[in-house]
């Protein structure tokens, strides 16, 4: 790998005479190094890129902006090789506004052809390419510098073979017909991670089910407080005030200083200069008008045996796999219990659940209507398969007994 010929991106002209010849390439192939553990957003420490016969490493501490990359990422027309996307996703919008421009996702893909999902890269190269990655920088620190000729081969592994494995698993794609279906969940990715990027998820404060309106609004302004800390100090939510904390403050729900301190875990160092702001943060929550609370999630209404989800689940694994598609990409315990909702006392207004919805619905929601219905019955087929169950018609049956 020493000897690949890669060129160091160390400056931003450098930088912007690289992204006019990188411009013009049809196949871009990239992947980023990243700290994450302590910092709010994650921190961008290495770019590695290869299109055709361009091979090169952007040093984000060296060129400063690395907008005109995230730039050709986001604009024209080509194919943009990446794998698990979901981080870089994030810095394309972070720097450029927009969502990916033909991305290719090799992990997402190759769970349309059959291979389980999500797989790392290392494992879709040996299954795929049939070569073996490099380990020994998993744990290296991307911020020290200089990089070391082990951290560089390290990172340049990760992109050397991007284009063949699209290449293949492009013509596997092709082969199923399903170039839409990856087109649509790639979408659908993107789509998530940006409304990740600008939403408030106060919702998804751990522990919070259960919260009556108000206690859900003391959790919103506490939410937001904490977020705005974070973001202005560049550390984890969760060391400005942990989860639980919000929680058992929003319970409480009161501003009382005293009250706010008598809180087994408020007294640690750091959280304790900031009883005057929660406070204020607690009493603004409490003044918010009765009709601009919150409003509970409705229940799901008629709810169904657990035996009758987990049998679905089984069943909806069983006719991804019929199907050569990775289960876990189908959906999930969640989405079968949002489709039982949805069938078996439908309300008006109540969105179609994702397993009714698209290349989804087609493959696993059709099945699944058929099984409520008892127009289908699930069998032991072949013991000895990785697949061992059928789906088979119910009048089959009655007419083989």
């Amino acid at each position: 790998m020493h000897s690949l010929n890669y060129q160091s991106i160390d400056s931003p002209e450098k930088l912007n005479t690289f992204c006019e010849t990188l411009s013009d390439r049809p196949v871009i192939g990239f992947d980023t190094e990243f700290v994450s553990e302590d910092c709010y957003r994650p921190e961008l420490c290495l770019i590695q890129v290869a299109a055709d016969d361009l091979l090169a490493v952007i040093d984000p501490y060296a060129t400063g902006d690395t907008s005109p990359f995230w730039e050709i990422l986001t604009t024209g027309n080509r194919t943009v090789i990446a794998h698990a996307a979901r981080e870089e996703i994030r810095f394309a919008y972070h720097h450029a506004g927009r969502p990916i421009t033909g991305l290719f996702d090799t992990q997402l893909a190759a769970g349309f052809v059959g291979i389980e999902y999500p797989a790392s890269l290392a494992t879709l190269v040996q299954r795929i390419v049939g070569s073996t990655l490099p380990k020994g920088e998993t744990r290296t620190n991307w911020r020290r510098r200089p990089l070391t000729g082990d951290q560089i081969e390290y990172a340049l592994s990760d992109v050397t073979l991007l284009q063949t494995m699209h290449t293949i698993l492009s013509e596997e794609i092709q082969s199923r017909d399903r170039f839409k279906w990856v087109h649509e969940e790639t979408a659908r990715l993107q789509e998530k991670v940006i409304a990740a990027e600008t939403a408030e998820r106060w919702q998804r404060v751990s522990g919070s089910s259960g919260l009556k309106p108000r206690q859900m609004e003391v959790l919103r302004h506490l939410w937001r407080w904490r977020d705005s800390v974070a973001r202005e100090k560049d550390s984890l939510p969760r060391r400005v005030l942990r989860d639980d904390l919000m929680v058992e403050l929003a319970k409480r729900g009161s501003s009382d200083i005293k009250k706010i301190g008598g809180i087994r875990g408020m007294e640690r160092r750091g959280v304790n200069r900031s009883y005057q702001d929660i406070s204020d943060a607690i009493e603004a929550a409490l003044r918010v008008p009765d009709d601009q609370l919150p409003k509970r999630t409705r229940g799901q209404g008629r709810v169904a045996s657990p035996m009758l989800s987990q049998f679905l689940s089984t069943s909806m694994a069983c006719v991804s796999r019929q199907h050569e598609i990775a289960p876990a990409i189908v959906g999930n315990a969640d989405d079968v219990r949002d489709l039982l909702a949805y069938e078996l006392e439908p309300r008006r207004g109540t969105p179609k659940p994702a397993l009714l919805d698209g290349w989804r619905g087609e493959i696993v929601g059709k099945t699944i209507r058929q099984i409520l219905r008892g127009e289908l019955a699930i069998r032991v087929a072949d013991v000895s398969k990785n697949q061992p169950l059928e789906f088979v018609a119910c009048g089959s049956i009655e007419s083989s007994k």
